[in-house]
């Protein structure tokens, strides 16, 4: 799989290019965007070009697979990398699944670059997709979150930007520490930061393609006899004290000795 540029056409390296001249078939999300790539990068493509979207995927599934046994096969979307919010999942698994050796091209992420840019934790951070179209929905899908503790990444369509913003302060809270990102690599780039409530504020005229990151909820820290209780649970159910003690205090930044000495006047 090669990841194309998400908008900055000086993005597309040398290996990618390479990558689309030797190959003898293409899968790509839409063929017509791949020409167009290839006219920007002043290529010419001798590689069979199959359309694969998220409609008919599976059904080209074993086609495709039987191709890649024996042919140099690459498989690309519209921009940035495959199988990220993009079709391709079902072909890799596929692939792997028959022993089709994989390999990757990196190229430009907008999840990458959106968090890169953000201003917010960036050790560890999670990809949530697509936000629900419906208010509804997206509060229910932003509770399922409101106790992640990681950075959070999400799309969104620069029609219901401004109604998810609300949606997502009225669930994390007002204060919450956010950015929105548009137009990644493009001309009219721009990152918003501050608080939910402040970019919902601010974000009303905005156009192009959105990703939003939050910053994670506030680990509130554990009383040491909530974490006693936690070494307890894992030595019924089977670890040793010390080791209990170990992964708890691992887990929460709390101190082996301790807690296996409180675990100890416990159980005696």
């Amino acid at each position: 799989m090669a990841g194309t540029p998400i908008g900055n056409i000086g993005d597309a390296s040398a290996r990618l290019i390479e990558t689309l001249q030797q190959a003898t078939a293409i899968a790509a999300e839409d063929t017509r965007s791949l020409l167009k790539l290839a006219n920007h990068l002043g290529i010419k493509l001798s590689a069979e070009l199959i359309s694969l979207n998220e409609q008919n995927e599976l059904q080209k599934l074993d086609r495709l697979v039987e191709i890649a046994k024996t042919e140099n096969l690459v498989l690309v979307s519209d921009a940035g990398m495959p199988t990220i919010s993009d079709p391709g999942f079902a072909l890799v698994r596929a692939c792997s699944e028959h022993s089709v050796e994989i390999q990757v091209v990196p190229g430009p992420s907008s999840v990458i670059a959106a968090l890169a840019v953000s201003g917010l934790a960036t050790d560890r951070f999670s990809f949530e997709g697509f936000i629900p179209r419906k208010s509804g929905d997206r509060r229910k899908f932003f509770q399922q979150l409101v106790l992640e503790s990681r950075t959070m990444i999400f799309f969104e369509s620069p029609h219901r930007v401004t109604e998810s913003l609300e949606d997502a302060a009225a669930i994390f809270g007002l204060d919450r520490k956010a950015s929105l990102s548009r137009e990644l690599t493009k001309k009219f780039e721009q990152t918003l930061r501050g608080t939910l409530a402040e970019l919902a504020e601010n974000a009303k005229e905005l156009k192009g393609e959105m990703v939003l990151v939050v910053a994670g909820a506030e680990q509130i820290p554990a009383s040491p006899e909530a974490l006693v209780e936690k070494v307890l649970e894992l030595r019924a159910a089977g670890s040793s004290l010390k080791d209990a003690a170990r992964q708890v205090a691992s887990e929460h930044g709390a101190s082996t000795s301790e807690l296996y000495d409180l675990a100890l006047k416990i159980k005696a």
